[in-house]
């Protein structure tokens, strides 16, 4: 009876010590650094702003990776804002610029989204703007 729950213990013991070994070679700060995009600012308050007067906002990025980034498509959240971006690939070093332009129309506060999708991330980037028309 020893016998066995000691060839038990070795057993669960031994099968603790495999170790799971990486597939690929370059790990994963390499593969991250490759393409990369630093946003001078992700949200931006625009304070109190006339209303009828469309104003427009930047969202400046720097390409801090090793290759180009292309950004393929800009959304705005809603119809009340236009947009606007740099088409053409933005090199490693180079900055670029996403505009936003907010239809400021009705009186009070808003907060608008506009969303990136670049080759840079598997993710969409989500920037936002606020601000109240007065």
């Amino acid at each position: 009876m020893k016998a066995i729950k000691m060839s038990i213990v070795v057993c669960v013991l031994g099968l603790m010590s495999f170790t799971v070994l990486p597939t690929s070679s370059k790990s994963i700060d390499s593969i991250k650094d490759a393409n990369g995009i630093t946003w001078k600012s992700e949200s931006i308050d625009l304070g109190e702003i006339p209303q009828n007067k469309p104003k427009e906002v930047d969202f400046e990025f720097k390409n801090t990776g090793k290759t180009a980034v292309v950004i393929t498509n800009v959304k705005a959240s809603c119809g009340c804002t236009a947009t606007d971006y740099t088409k053409t690939p933005v090199q490693p070093g180079a900055t670029a610029t996403v505009k936003a332009t907010y239809n400021a129309a009705a009186k009070g506060a808003f907060s608008k989204t506009v969303t990136v999708t670049t080759n840079a991330d598997d993710a969409p980037k989500v920037l936002s703007f606020k601000g109240t028309v007065i």
